[in-house]
């Protein structure tokens, strides 16, 4: 089981429903809403920097939840980016997540709980 959230920059998604669509979207490939941005990529470096994704370490590196707390690969275009974390890690993940995205003016939303930052 994991625990997932994503970012993304798109000025159209105003509440939670609107953004549970998006993200439902986002999950099966549809990116036509949203559109390329360079903040995307600042997010993921400054992320990617503290937690590489778990296709980057080693193998001995695997159950060091400390340095990769990611469950899988992230789902990323040039305008979201969908991550999925082990559980244990959730609380300090969503608040990592939430920090980078507000200093990347990225928009947040977990689907566990339906909660959507603009």
């Amino acid at each position: 089981m994991s625990w997932d959230c994503a970012v993304w920059h798109s000025k159209s998604v105003k509440n939670e429903e609107e953004a549970g669509k998006l993200y439902e979207k986002l999950c099966e490939g549809d990116t036509s809403l949203i559109g390329p941005t360079q903040r995307i990529q600042d997010f993921y470096e400054e992320l990617t920097s503290k937690h590489p994704e778990i296709d980057d370490i080693g193998e001995e590196e695997i159950n060091n939840l400390d340095l990769c707390p990611w469950s899988i690969a992230f789902d990323k275009s040039e305008g979201h980016i969908i991550m999925s974390c082990v559980i244990s890690k959730a609380e300090y993940v969503n608040d990592l997540i939430q920090e980078l995205a507000k200093k990347h003016e990225l928009s947040f939303f977990e689907p566990q709980n339906l909660t959507f930052i603009l």
